[in-house]
């Protein structure tokens, strides 16, 4: 299994990973040299306000997302999309000559084209990029390098900005920006090319390049799943949110910090790199797996940290205040924590976002999904700049502004978590065992990815089905007992995950034949069932004897079964050990290393209580 060092140095990811880091730092020197070209010398050039053409130059950099997205993931579903990143870079070695034309004629015209290239350049590669992650990495490997893709693009727009506006400042800047721009262009190109073979999963295609009933299409198809419109939604509203602070980095520092222009670039490198430390830390924290559980994680700490922003900005500053100067006055560290955590939680939300729409997507319309993901980016931002603006205008401060963000970002949260339970559900889960335990998996892959199979385990505790729910991939529907079912806090959990309660026949027979029928229909619909064969929690640490209720099961449905052994949980807070449990604090100390070991599947007409009782027993070893 690969980490995210050792993607960087895989074939099948490196050369994307170089080719989209290049693409990305290239628009930002490209853009960010032009707005400063543009904003200090347009006066010789044009008669057009400088406020003014930096907002036009903004607004054609993004209208090709909202052109030509819906034709940008067509073309990367029906063609080898190696071959198609090949072509963009070409596209873009090609752009820079125009932007070079342009700033040697001092033409706005040509400068503008140039710029809405390079929007296109963005447009075409954007469906290539993170549609092509699922057909060269595994599953487990989505994480780390959706993490990598992020932490890099981020890196880039901050070393973009600020290799551009050194160029535009520089002596013979023209020449230095379109020389550099030109190196940068080839070297993508370059990279480009070992991007192995993606074999396109649409080779039939019919291009349509009409944009509005293409784009509508491509939203049909991420609406075909509830998750991944919701997860685009909530991509959708990351960039809005973070464009928001991006875009007032700069007058927040001379307004309300009291800093120069230098200081900037301070702000802006905290909370870029905040975004780079939060991605890269999400394949750790998620076990190498699309944990959803994060993305709440994510929201909370986004809405914290922005209110705990507008509260710290400072209500008279000094003036003029450079980089060093302003870390010299005490506000500003809360200020700089504030904004790295800010970033730290946005790649906790971000990441696994973006690797559960490539996991869960059609393959087939894989492409378009990420081009409609694009256009509802583009969508957003540009709604949230006027929204800003509005505000702004109204005679809103830049920290009340930050406030209004984090309020709607915890609106926004508790909107789409209603919706799709699975986000908050994976969060409590992940929550109760990371913060008590440390959970170490083995032979995950013996579970089954798709279809119906049964799960048996020992029972030692009162949370085995939240540590197996926590190791595995696919939702588990666990068959408890009903007293337990009902836990408060628990309850939420059972529920969301559709648990299935049961009491023995002596106590409700109704509910057990109602069990037993909701399990049958659960496999048929291809779920996977999980039990515990004993019937009870372990009171001595050993293994009781399995009771026949599998039989029953599989009688009706003859599936897989796949064995599972918990150890390590004899003697911790959740177990009887010595007593009832939960009545004694801390006996294994906080962060007791536990096990999950896996087995492989048994036919059903081997699964016999004795036999499963054996797998498991083996499987658990000399552990409880």
């Amino acid at each position: 299994m690969s980490t995210q060092s050792g993607l960087l140095r895989a074939r099948r990811f490196a050369p994307l990973f170089v080719t989209q880091f290049l693409g990305a730092l290239n628009d930002n020197v490209l853009k960010n040299a032009m707005v400063v070209l543009l904003t200090f010398q347009a006066a010789s050039w044009t008669t057009l306000k400088p406020e003014l053409l930096a907002n036009l130059a903004a607004g054609i950099f993004i209208l090709p997302f909202f052109l030509f997205s819906a034709t940008a993931g067509q073309l990367a579903d029906k063609y080898d999309k190696s071959r198609l990143a090949q072509m963009v870079k070409l596209l873009e070695i090609a752009i820079v000559i125009v932007a070079g034309i342009g700033l040697e004629l001092h033409s706005i015209a040509v400068l503008f084209a140039s710029l809405f290239l390079l929007g296109l350049h963005s447009t075409l590669f954007g469906p290539v990029k993170y549609a092509i992650l699922p057909q060269h990495l595994k599953s487990e490997e989505l994480v780390g390098g959706n993490a990598l893709i992020e932490a890099g693009t981020f890196i880039a727009i901050l070393v973009g900005t600020l290799l551009g506006g050194l160029l535009a400042g520089s002596e013979g800047g023209t020449a230095w920006i379109t020389g550099v721009g030109l190196a940068i262009a080839v070297a993508g190109y370059i990279a480009s090319r070992a991007i192995p073979l993606a074999v396109p999963p649409a080779p039939t295609l019919a291009i349509s390049i009409n944009p509005l009933t293409e784009t509508w299409r491509n939203i049909r198809f991420a609406r075909e799943n509830q998750t991944v419109f919701l997860s685009i939604m909530g991509i959708s509203w990351f960039w809005l949110f973070g464009a928001l602070f991006l875009a007032q980095f700069p007058a927040y520092t001379k307004n309300v910090l009291g800093g120069s222009e230098t200081a900037v670039t301070l702000l802006l490198a905290t909370f870029t790199f905040g975004i780079g430390i939060g991605s890269l830390h999400c394949e750790k924290l998620s076990a190498r797996r699309v944990e959803l559980g994060l993305v709440p994680l994510g929201s909370i700490g986004m809405t914290l940290f922005a209110l705990d922003l507008a509260l710290a900005s400072p209500a008279a500053p000094a003036a003029g205040l450079g980089a060093l100067a302003l870390l010299a006055q005490g506000a500003t560290w809360r200020v700089l924590l504030d904004l790295a955590l800010l970033g730290i939680f946005g790649g906790f939300f971000i990441v696994p976002l973006y690797a559960l729409v490539q996991q869960r997507s059609n393959p087939e319309h894989g492409a378009r999904i990420i081009a409609a993901n694009n256009i509802m980016n583009a969508l957003f931002m540009v709604v949230g700049a006027l929204c800003a603006a509005g505000m702004l205008a109204a005679g809103l401060t830049i920290p009340m502004l930050f406030a209004v963000a984090a309020l709607c970002n915890a609106a926004v949260a508790v909107f789409i978590y209603g919706l799709v339970p699975e986000f908050l559900l994976r969060f409590v889960v992940w929550m109760l065992i990371h913060s008590v335990y440390r959970v170490r998996v083995e032979n995950l892959d013996q579970v089954p990815d798709e279809g119906p199979a049964v799960i048996v385990c020992n029972h030692v505790s009162f949370v085995d089905a939240l540590v197996i729910m926590a190791a595995c991939r696919r939702p588990i529907r666990f068959v408890m007992d009903h007293g337990i079912f009902r836990w408060p806090v628990l309850n939420f959990v059972f529920r969301t995950s559709k648990a299935i309660p049961i009491a023995s026949a002596k106590e409700d027979p109704a509910m057990m034949e109602r069990a037993f029928d909701e399990v049958g229909k659960a496999l048929d619909a291809g779920d996977l069932i999980g039990i515990f064969p004993e019937g009870k929690i372990t009171a001595d640490g050993k293994i009781n004897p399995f009771r026949p209720g599998i039989t029953r099961i599989l009688a009706r449905n003859p599936v897989p079964v796949v064995p599972m052994a918990l150890r390590g949980l004899w003697g911790s807070f959740f177990s009887r050990k010595d007593g009832p449990a939960m009545t004694r604090p801390f006996r294994r100390g906080v962060f007791s290393r536990i096990e999950l070991v896996i087995g492989a599947a048994v036919h059903a007409a081997e699964a016999l209580p004795e036999r499963l009782q054996t797998d498991v027993a083996a499987l658990r070893g000399d552990f409880a």
